[in-house]
């Protein structure tokens, strides 16, 4: 115990050296620690599953493998088949899906929970849909502030989402993104009866060609694929790769976001709150999902091997390869390239299977959602078009594509060896508050440190001091 809390003092001073790295398309991550996670920042593990970017990360096989898509129902009346983000080692067969935060069964449906000062809950599929439809039925959360999120996000952030503002119960807004470039003139409406007291089925249908996002079995917008020519970059502005279901609730309107962002969001979260005063979380009220594959018989849309990866940077759904690359790691210990780091001392930990998550290992939720948009650019909650709106084009050439062998569309050629989204927002500029207590994060980071007899001296001191940090910048 002694030598425990003389190893706390000594660390607590040089905790901060260990500050994780931020990353993006224009700024890798290094080798020590290569991938780069959902949220914009480098690390090991968790890092280098489901949301690692391949194009801000090291190299492109330092993301682990993407399980491919899998068609199934998943009724939302129970914990089964929800798995923590720090017990996830990418194995697609042992859980539906990933969480982050806390959901909470009630009534034969899942609440995603919100409580005050937290980060909220994300629910994220263990597998990846490349083109195919998608349907959820769920009622929103409510309050000045408040999101709740169904989207489709690929790895390298391509998206197709609803949005719903708290104080806008009779709005769905829904988006596209092509590799996270933010357009506000991608955005349409549609008006539908109010989203917290009535479940609503929402549906997006994904083709090489066209997205269709429909509300309870009627049409509420579409997007043509003809539609998004770029002529500046010459290619497609259009969502095109592998991408997870993505389920949500988060603080939008949180003081420390950006005043756009509070401003779209409604305006500042109340934490004081009837819900949060009733409850202790806000909440949203998730029922089914449905997730349809489409099936091509010929790239893209396949989904015949086991994973996707990427074979080239401008990650394209020409670069798009389905293959049987493994899914799984050893440990949270390990990457892409390295996936049977820490295997050792995994087996040796009293779980048997999963190395101690700490700081580094397992990215934490941002403040600003999963989206890859944060609005910070948006100066009012009801700057995004009616349904009936479509984006703007640069003209309707389609030089620079090629059709697959059943008429698909295939962007590009692939030759390319940079990518071309260099102004691609990441989802948060940098790591938000984790929903875990700071302490639960400094007793993990001591298991890590001191609970591994196969753990160098130097792993054991930056485990601990990472945690540290946590607690010291959390306090």
């Amino acid at each position: 115990m002694v030598r425990t809390t003389l190893l706390i003092a000594a660390l607590a001073s040089a905790s901060t050296a260990f500050a994780q790295t931020a990353c993006s398309a224009s700024s890798q991550c290094p080798e020590s620690s290569p991938c780069c996670s959902q949220y914009g920042q480098c690390g090991v593990g968790a890092y280098c599953l489901g949301g690692c970017d391949p194009i801000a990360s090291f190299s492109l096989d330092s993301c682990v493998p993407e399980p491919v898509c899998q068609s199934k129902t998943y009724n939302l009346n129970s914990m089964d088949g929800i798995t923590s983000k720090t017990d996830y080692l990418g194995d697609s067969t042992t859980t539906d899906w990933v969480m982050d935060g806390q959901a909470v069964p009630f009534d034969n449906n899942i609440l995603l929970t919100m409580a005050a000062e937290s980060s909220g809950t994300v629910l994220a599929s263990s597998t990846y849909m490349w083109y195919g439809n998608v349907k959820t039925k769920f009622k929103t959360s409510r309050g000045q502030g408040v999101i709740t999120a169904f989207i489709l996000l690929s790895d390298v952030k391509d998206e197709i989402d609803y949005e719903f503002v708290g104080v806008d119960l009779g709005t769905a807004q829904t988006n596209y993104y092509f590799q996270g470039i933010t357009d506000y003139d991608n955005s349409g409406n549609i008006t539908l009866s109010d989203t917290f007291d009535n479940f609503h089925e929402y549906e997006i249908d994904w083709t090489p060609d066209q997205i269709t996002w429909l509300v309870d079995g009627q049409v509420g917008r579409t997007k043509k694929r003809s539609d998004t020519w770029n002529a500046t970059s010459n290619q497609w502005d259009f969502p095109q790769t592998p991408a997870r279901v993505q389920l949500s609730i988060w603080p939008g309107g949180l003081a420390s976001n950006a005043p756009g962002t509070i401003a779209w969001a409604g305006g500042e979260i109340s934490w004081t709150s009837p819900d949060i005063q009733a409850n202790g979380y806000y909440y949203a009220t998730f029922e089914s999902v449905t997730i349809s594959c489409f099936n091509a018989t010929s790239a893209p849309g396949t989904n015949t091997g086991t994973s996707y990866t990427y074979n080239n940077i401008a990650a394209t759904n020409n670069t798009v390869v389905d293959g049987d690359k493994p899914t799984v790691l050893k440990s949270l210990l390990g990457t892409g390239t390295d996936m049977n780091a820490g295997e050792s001392s995994a087996s040796a930990s009293a779980s048997g299977s999963t190395a101690t998550s700490t700081a580094q290992t397992v990215p934490g939720l941002s403040n600003t959602g999963p989206s890859n948009d944060n609005h910070s650019g948006d100066d009012s909650s009801s700057s995004a078009p009616s349904s009936s709106a479509t984006s703007s084009s640069s003209g309707s050439s389609s030089s620079g594509s090629t059709s697959g062998t059943d008429g698909t569309f295939s962007q590009g050629d692939g030759s390319s060896g940079s990518s071309s989204s260099s102004s691609t927002k990441s989802a948060a500029e940098k790591l938000g508050a984790s929903n875990e207590r700071p302490s639960t994060l400094v007793l993990r980071s001591l298991d890590f440190a001191l609970g591994f007899g196969s753990c160098t001296i130097e792993t054991a001191f930056s485990g601990l001091a990472l945690g540290l940090h946590d607690y010291f910048y959390n306090i």
